[in-house]
């Protein structure tokens, strides 16, 4: 098996990094290369999540509190329309009486 720093479609940063310019559709030399090639992919999907969670981290209080605002405001405008509906535990005048339903259904 070929190893990545001996490959042609491999380029060493200063620090060490391999950074792999091999294409899987194109120029894939061993069946090995495309396991590392994803394994490398995977690792940079995993690293772009784990910084969209921080990043929803951060927003979370901001998000708890526009949440706790719109509550606040959605129970004022109900309260404000309050007149307009008849009190919640007298019974509508002149509503059928509907039948139980049937659990067989």
């Amino acid at each position: 098996m070929i190893q990545c720093k001996d490959c042609e479609f491999c380029e060493l940063g200063p620090d060490g990094q391999a950074n792999l310019k091999c294409n899987p559709f194109t120029n894939i030399r061993e069946p090995e290369c495309l396991v590392k090639w994803q394994l490398l992919r995977l690792d940079l999907m995993t690293r772009a999540y784990m910084m969209t969670v921080a990043e929803y981290r951060k927003l979370a209080p901001l998000q708890d509190k526009l949440y706790r605002h719109m509550s606040r405001e959605i129970d004022e405008m109900d309260d404000n329309e309050s007149w307009k509906r008849p009190p919640e535990d007298d019974p509508p005048e002149g509503g059928p009486d509907l039948p139980p339903l049937d659990d067989r259904l």
